[in-house]
């Protein structure tokens, strides 16, 4: 099982985001959220040369990705569910969970210290929020979080198909989470109980650091309600919000180019969660 994983995991997982990517664009085209300033062109031609960038860097760095580790622990019996006897399923729950807390806490880890802040900050430039923005990382960021998602994975050994299913799901949430789509409010409501929707993340993206240093969940809405960074709407409304940061707001900086090289750029001062001089809630 661990072996036909490992060799059918980047056939499965390029499936599915293609299919999820295809099915959002077609779904924010029927039931936009905002409306859209700047072409699209500008910024998916940036947005997704990203992600072919990250995958052949991911590729070039690491010998095995996190699913491969998974399998190599469970043949040497490295981590904890390949040492202690569970019920496959529990081990799977276990893990899926495991692995989302670790992406919520990364991802403050990414907004509290500055150097990695410059890394992330790509992430918030965008000056329109859709699915494209979902896939915009840096590769030096998709690096460092491919470190960590391995040493958590040599840790814990959960077992390949639970690492399969959350990187499935991480993507997936990913691109739903930052789509321009419209949900009824009341259907909002309910399904962020669940899962993080377009709104309870659109606030993640405001220029008012207050609200950017909120509701950094991905996948699961729970992390941010339960350590009190949850922050329910934008003061300024989802039509009436900003979205970006202060810096970097000219059009030009979303060229391929200027996103891969902005880490150099400026300060990072303003939006890290232990800045000085905090913005009033």
């Amino acid at each position: 099982m661990g072996e036909l994983l490992m060799a059918n995991e980047a056939w499965i997982r390029t499936t599915f985001f293609v299919g999820i990517l295809l099915i959002i664009m077609g779904a924010e085209a029927a039931f936009p959220r905002r409306r859209r300033d700047i072409p699209r062109f500008v910024r998916w031609s940036s947005n997704l040369a990203i992600v072919v960038i990250n995958a052949l860097a991911v590729r070039l760095i690491f010998p095995f990705v996190a699913i491969g580790l998974a399998v190599l622990a469970q043949e040497r019996g490295w981590g904890l569910f390949n040492i202690v006897d569970v019920p496959f399923a529990f081990a799977c729950i276990i893990s899926v969970l495991t692995l989302d807390l670790v992406v919520y806490l990364q991802h403050v880890m990414l907004h509290a210290v500055p150097a990695f802040w410059r890394l992330h900050r790509m992430h918030h430039t965008d000056l329109n929020f859709d699915v494209s923005t979902g896939v915009r990382f840096h590769p030096v960021e998709i690096l460092l979080s491919m470190g960590i998602k391995l040493a958590v994975v040599a840790v814990i050994g959960p077992p390949a198909v639970a690492v399969l299913i959350f990187e499935i799901l991480l993507n997936a949430t990913s691109m739903f989470n930052h789509s321009n789509l419209r949900i009824h409010v009341a259907v909002d409501r309910v399904l962020r109980l669940l899962v993080v929707t377009p709104d309870m993340h659109r606030v993640h993206h405001s220029i008012h650091p207050n609200e950017t240093n909120s509701n950094f969940g991905f996948n699961l809405p729970w992390w941010d309600r339960l350590l009190g960074t949850y922050r329910p709407q934008p003061r300024e409304g989802h039509e009436g919000m900003t979205i970006g940061i202060e810096q970097f707001r000219s059009p030009r900086e979303l060229t391929l180019h200027r996103m891969l090289v902005q880490p150099l750029r400026g300060p990072a001062s303003g939006y890290p969660v232990n800045r000085r001089n905090k913005e009033p809630e």
